[in-house]
């Protein structure tokens, strides 16, 4: 059962994963920046984190990667249709086939990542930049894995 803050009618946080496994933590960190630093597209990087982010539930990291990718210039309504991509224009081929796969990845238990959706990534991606996109989105699934495990708050 999910323990409510009767006062603010939040979700109360479980446990500080950087205070009690700091290396751990700090590891995660530097993946991240790594990934941040691979030369991957940062409107890419914005989408990915942010789609991976919304299929997970997770509202800490879908609040933080919306006001990332507005901060860095994204035009608002673009991050309001990251949720119904197949049905907007506002997605190019590279977006559109970055998104399916970070669906398929995201959703690996279930969707196996099939060969149509890699065959579709690499009429548009290179072999190396498959490789970092799909780095990628293991690292917002770790985020976001951390974050709702541990019921991760913002401050109001």
């Amino acid at each position: 059962m999910i323990r409510r803050n009767p006062r603010r009618n939040r979700v109360s946080a479980r446990m500080s994963i950087p205070r009690l496994a700091p290396d751990l933590y700090k590891a995660v960190s530097a993946l991240d920046l790594a990934v941040t630093q691979s030369g991957l597209d940062s409107r890419l990087l914005h989408l990915v984190k942010l789609r991976a982010s919304q299929i997970n539930g997770c509202a800490y990291c879908v609040d933080l990667h919306v006001k990332e990718a507005l901060a860095d210039g994204l035009d608002p309504q673009l991050l309001h249709l990251v949720s119904v991509w197949r049905e907007s224009p506002f997605f190019d081929a590279r977006d559109r086939a970055a998104l399916d796969w970070t669906e398929s990845v995201t959703l690996v238990a279930t969707s196996g990542v099939p060969d149509a959706v890699h065959a579709q990534l690499r009429e548009v991606f290179t072999e190396a930049e498959i490789a970092r996109l799909t780095i990628a989105i293991g690292t917002i699934n770790l985020w976001n894995r951390i974050a709702v495990s541990s019921r991760l708050q913002h401050p109001v």
